[in-house]
């Protein structure tokens, strides 16, 4: 009798476990939904004046500029004068072909 009230015991605890765990509602990690960065056609159309803009513009405005390149670059417009081409860009220390080539169309010398 005793052994019977026991194994209905178990049963019971067993089964209202097992509903517990299966009546759950699974929890999944939130993933953030992608956020697509979209400039307006003003932002997307600026044009960069190399030999006017500072170094907050620089950084602001072009893709892969920070500050220390940005700074770099003003540096060397003021001891070697305003930028004659965009490629002339290549000069300044950090800056390379690749990163040149991305900010090509949103360079301009005025």
């Amino acid at each position: 009798m005793q052994n019977t009230y026991l194994t209905s015991l178990i049963f019971a605890f067993l089964t209202t476990l097992s509903v517990t765990v299966t009546a759950a509602p699974s929890i999944k990690p939130e993933t953030p939904a992608p956020i697509i960065a979209q400039m307006s056609k003003a932002e997307q159309s600026a044009k960069v004046n190399l030999n006017a803009a500072d170094a907050v513009t620089l950084r602001r405005d072009l893709f892969g500029i920070g500050a220390a390149k940005a700074k770099a670059i003003v540096a060397y417009r003021e001891s070697n004068g305003p930028f004659t081409a965009v490629d002339e860009l290549l000069e300044v220390k950090g800056i390379g072909k690749a990163l040149l080539e991305k900010n090509r169309e949103r360079l301009v010398l005025n």
